[in-house]
């Protein structure tokens, strides 16, 4: 990588674009860059970054910083541009960070995004191609050309001597952090903390695999239950030696045992089995003979009990026979019953229907009866259409009454609808001015809305340009006063500051001890200590002074800003109070505030009048719009009650003369009572007494003819059944309950007769009965105790055979588990033994180094091999930089770094150097991490190195001497920048660029010489 050009601008203490031309530069091989502290050296290093990683190092990107000048004018934007070689291509980069901008309409800022764009030069066209805008892109671009981070970079090409003369002084573990991030071994903690977790993994798989095999073999030393081999049980660990072994060999034993105990209760079972049968035969015999002779028995109690009952069979046997024969006599005797109950209820009716009669005619036979019946209907025919008549005049009566109150309420609605329209035409032609008053305020209303928005608006900012006249006064007074204290507190710190430099002699004085080497001239002995002076100013008051000089300086920008934005905003302001001058049609540019709140006042109020007045347009149109429909539906009204009552006149006329017509023929139907209905209803009534009493008449005779004849049949049915009399057969009769009663009662007895006979017919009956009786309860409870034997024999065989099957099954089990575990075990002891290794913790590992530290040992010997060989030529060939794996103490090994005298021959710590002899070792180390990092990222040149201070504690010879290493450098082609307070650089380097402050920011100047270095 080779930079050729840097550009900066409002970036850091730089206001104005600055231009570094490092091609220029790199020509002498070596150049100075120099300039009083804080001028901005660091950050000319800080814009190399930024242009190449979007950031800068360390903690000048922490948050709350910013990259922004705070010199420069408010309208320059930060930005960085680098012209770079890398990877064979010339590329451009371009940055700009977030940053505030003035808005471009109104006052205040805003904030405009990150900005990035990356172009390649194409030496065929000459020409730049516009590659990428991405952050993103360009950052991967960038990383993979040079192949190193942003914190590589730092280290590798800014060379910060302060980080290698503490890694020269570091222990083992800060030597690996530096280490680790420079080479970026994470990988390798990476494969250790994987080999650790696979090892735990592992591990845990074995305690789990050891776990369930003991569990198993408890399970099988329950299952054994009370064999011999029970009472031994497995005890053991998770992880123990052998655990596999005992644990199989106790289990076949216990299945062995468990096999024997098995045939042994199988022996038992056959003989309990045939124990039982012999039993269970015994006792079917018992229980045999003792049925036989309890049936025996029973028979003969029961034939006992039939003997008795033959008198009540008899008895049910002739009241049956009996009843056979008055069924034939029971239809007549029904028929009889029946033609008796008709001719007392035939009495009955006939008593009844005469007594509603006349005297006259109560006891009148059934023809004339008929005849008056006959006579009353044709009078009550006659009245039929008279009946009619009457209630069609009803209905009509009743129509007039209807028509008189609808002409009556017509009558109204014509003089409600006269008065009504009489008034129509002023009422609406005020209705019709209220809706044209109301549409002129709402032209006018919206006439001074339009006046009195912008109006609003000039009052508004003609209050702002007030106030901001106000603030201005104070604003100016405010930055006068700030700038004042800046400049007596920047006056006071320079001259603190001359002082501490005048008496630097002193100063440093109090710092020497005899012994120990000085730090400007390296003497042991300091004969003559300069003293300090009563007016002597120490760095602690220096940094005070400058202090109050930042903070002084910090207030005055604050306030010149503050200051520059109540300008802009008045002048903002008085251009808004003008420019809505023209809208209104007023001269004056710039009025008063009073004269702009009366107007707009008055304009207020007027817009209020005229809004008030729009407001009612809408109620005004639709009180217009009611009343004409009201008007519309009123003349409807008026014809359609006009219409009806024409209509209903002539109707009313011919209803009268239908009422005339009707009322004639009425009076000749109505007679002598006082309606129609009323005669009708009469004439109804006897006619229906009438017909009553003559069909109560006749159906009394016939009751009377039907009771005869039943009476002779039932005498000649009680004959033909052999009854002497009718009541005799009624005495025989039974009801069907009481002959199925007795008939039930002779078929139990039938049915009981011939059970017992088959009973005592059985065979082997009597011949059991000759025997002594039987005892079943002895039998039953000798084969209930051969069951029980049985039972318990076959639960012991069925317990044996579960407890082999059982433990079969267990040991299978436990086979499988040791089969899966085998692997198991295997793989925990490999990743165990190269986790132990990686982690420097077994004892193959001799020296207990980590991985991580074994591989940045590797890079730390090949640091030191190439930091040695410039270093020697530093030190006039004294010192040379080894590695070490010695361990120190109960510490690992793997990352001492020594440092050999060849002076002495001995080899000691670096710890041990001097001040300069430290920072010539650091710069060594410094440029061979260099060597080692750019071979690590894949060869890739690093034609321009920077190296920052430290070049203060050399002496004239060592100085020429790291000089003379630095200026070998060009053999490489490279170009190495020195960053440096030394004034005595200044005279030995001619190639220098000089960074300049002042109070309206630094500056950058160019100063190329020869080729080779000025003594």
């Amino acid at each position: 990588m080779r930079l050729h050009r840097l550009e900066i601008t409002a970036f850091g203490p730089f206001a104005t674009t600055q231009t570094i031309d490092f091609d220029a530069l790199s020509a002498a091989g070596l150049f100075l860059l120099h300039g009083p502290t804080g001028a901005g050296k660091t950050s000319v290093l800080d814009a190399v970054c930024f242009a190449l990683y979007g950031s800068v190092p360390g903690a000048r990107q922490a948050p709350g910083t910013t990259l922004r000048s705070d010199h420069a004018p408010a309208g320059t934007p930060t930005e960085v541009l680098l012209d770079l070689t890398a990877g064979g291509r010339r590329l451009e980069i371009v940055r700009k960070p977030a940053q505030l901008r003035p808005k471009k309409r109104g006052g205040g800022f805003t904030t405009e995004k990150a900005q990035s764009t990356l172009r390649e030069y194409d030496p065929a066209t000459r020409a730049w191609t516009g590659l990428s805008k991405s952050h993103q892109e360009i950052g991967e671009e960038i990383t993979q050309l040079l192949g190193m981070s942003r914190d590589q970079f730092c280290q590798v090409v800014l060379l910060p001597q302060g980080d290698f003369a503490r890694f020269l002084r570091a222990d083992a573990e800060a030597r690996g952090k530096l280490l680790g991030r420079l080479f970026d071994t994470r990988r390798f903690a990476a494969v250790e903390e994987r080999l650790a977790e696979l090892r735990r993994t592992a591990a845990h798989q074995v305690e789990e695999g050891d776990a369930r095999l003991l569990a198993l073999a408890h399970r099988m030393a329950q299952a054994a239950g009370g064999l011999p081999a029970a009472r031994t049980p497995v005890d053991g660990r998770p992880g123990e030696p052998g655990l596999a072994d005992a644990v199989l060999g106790w289990g076949a034993v216990a299945r062995t045992e468990a096999r024997e105990a098995a045939d042994i209760a199988a022996v038992r079972l056959a003989a309990a089995e045939q124990a039982e049968a012999e039993a269970r035969a015994a006792a079917a015999t018992i229980r045999d003979l003792a049925a036989r002779q309890a049936r025996h028995a029973d028979a003969l109690r029961r034939r006992e009990a039939l003997t008795a009952r033959i008198p009540d069979r008899d008895r049910d046997q002739e009241a049956l026979d009996r009843a056979l024969k008055a069924d034939r006599v029971a239809p007549a005797l029904s028929l009889r019953r029946q033609a008796e109950r008709e001719h007392a209820a035939a009495l009955a009716a006939r008593a009844s229907a005469r007594a509603l009669l006349p005297p006259d005619l109560a006891e009148a036979p059934a023809e004339q009866l008929f005849a008056l019946e006959n006579r009353l209907r044709e009078e009550l025919g006659a009245l039929g259409s008279a009946r009619r008549a009457e209630s069609r005049a009803v209905a009509i009566a009743q129509e007039r009454a209807r028509l008189d109150q609808e002409v009556h309420a017509d009558e109204e609605a014509l003089q409600e609808a006269a008065a009504w329209l009489a008034d129509w035409e002023p009422r609406r032609a005020a209705l019709q001015e209220r809706v044209d008053t109301a549409q002129d305020a709402a032209a006018r209303a919206e006439q001074l809305a339009g006046r009195l928005e912008p109006l609003r608006l000039r009052l508004d900012a003609a209050r702002r340009r007030d106030a901001l006249a106000h603030g201005l006064a104070r604003a100016e007074e405010t930055y006068a006063t700030a700038r004042e204290r800046r400049n007596t507190a920047h006056e006071t710190w320079l001259e603190l500051k001359a002082r501490r430099l005048r008496g630097i002699a002193a100063e440093l004085a109090t710092t020497l001890t005899d012994g120990d080497p000085c730090q400007v001239c390296g003497s042991t002995t300091h004969p003559a200590p300069t003293p300090t002076t009563a007016d002597h100013v120490d760095k602690a008051a220096e940094d005070a002074a400058y202090a109050r000089y930042t903070q002084a300086d910090e207030t005055s920008r604050a306030a010149e800003r503050d200051l520059a934005g109540t300008r802009e905003a008045l002048a903002a302001a008085r251009e808004e109070v003008q420019s809505l001058a023209a809208p209104l049609g007023q001269t004056h540019s710039q009025p008063t505030v009073a004269e702009l709140t009366a107007e707009t006042g008055e304009l207020t109020r007027l817009h209020a009048e005229a809004h008030e007045t729009a407001a009612r347009t809408h109620a005004a149109r639709e009180a217009l719009a009611r009343a004409e429909r009201e008007h519309e539906e009123r003349v409807a009204a008026q014809r359609e009650a006009e219409r009806r009552v024409a209509a209903r006149t002539s109707h009313r006329e011919a209803l009268e003369r239908q009422q005339a017509e009707l009322a004639e023929e009425v009076a000749r139907g109505r007679g002598a009572f006082a309606t129609v209905a009323e005669h009708a209803d009469l004439l109804e009534r006897r006619i229906t007494l009438l017909a009553d009493a003559a069909g109560a008449v006749r159906e009394e005779g016939a009751a009377v003819d039907r009771l005869k004849k039943a009476d002779a049949q039932l005498a000649d049915a009680a004959y033909q059944a052999g009854f002497a009399t009718p009541d005799e057969a009624a005495g025989a009769l039974l009801d069907a309950h009481g002959q199925q009663a007795r008939r039930h009662r002779l078929d139990l007895w039938q049915a009981e007769a011939a059970a017992v006979a088959d009973r005592l017919a059985e065979p082997g009956i009597e011949e059991a009965a000759a025997l002594p009786p039987a005892d079943p309860t002895a039998a039953e409870t000798a084969h209930t105790a051969a069951e029980r034997a049985l039972r318990a024999a076959g639960a012991g065989l069925a317990a044996a055979r579960e407890r082999v099957t059982g433990l079969a099954a267990l040991a299978r089990q436990a086979e499988n588990e040791v089969r899966r575990l085998g692997p198991l075990r295997t793989a925990h002891d490999r990743v165990a033994r190269l986790a132990g290794l990686a982690a420097g913790t077994s004892a193959e590992n001799e020296r207990r180094m980590r991985l991580e530290s074994y591989v940045l040992a590797a890079r730390l010997e090949q640091v030191a091999a190439a930091a040695s060989a410039r270093l020697q030529r530093m030190s006039s060939g004294r010192y040379t930089l080894v590695h070490s794996d010695a361990r120190a103490g109960a510490r690992r090994s793997g990352l001492g770094l020594h440092v050999v005298d060849a002076w002495t021959g001995n080899e000691r710590d670096t710890a041990t150097l001097s001040g300069g002899e430290t920072f010539f070792a650091s710069l060594a180390l410094a440029l061979g991490l260099a060597d080692v990092v750019t071979d690590e990222a894949g060869g890739v040149r690093l034609d321009t190195l920077f190296i920052d201070e430290g070049f203060g504690s050399l002496d004239d010879q060592t100085l020429d001497e790291v000089l003379d290493v630095l200026d070998s450098l060009r053999e490489r082609d490279r170009s190495v920048g020195i960053v440096s307070h030394v004034a005595d650089l200044r005279r030995r380097i001619p190639a220098q660029l000089e960074v300049t402050k002042s109070r309206h920011g630094s500056a950058v100047r160019l100063r190329a010489g020869g080729d080779g270095l000025s003594g």
